[in-house]
C-alpha cells in the first residue's frame, strides 16, 4: 500500500479554524514536522484543503 509523507511548512496561525482542525487531524503540531499517512481518498481530501500549508511526497 502506498504512503504519503506530509510535512507542515507554513504555520496555520492565520488560517481558517476548519483548516487548523484539518492540520491537527493529520497529526501535525509543529512546523517542519513530518507524518506518514496511507494514500487514500480521505487523506488526499484533507491534504487538498490545506495544500498551501503542507508539502507532500510519496514515501
Amino acid at each position: 500500500m502506498a504512503e504519503l509523507k506530509i510535512t507542515l511548512v507554513k504555520s496555520p496561525i492565520g488560517a481558517v479554524p476548519k483548516q487548523k482542525a484539518t492540520v491537527e487531524a493529520l497529526g501535525l503540531k509543529k512546523l517542519h514536522q513530518t507524518v506518514v499517512k496511507p494514500d487514500n481518498e480521505a487523506v488526499r481530501g484533507m491534504i487538498w484543503h490545506v495544500k498551501h500549508l503542507v508539502k507532500v511526497e510519496e514515501a
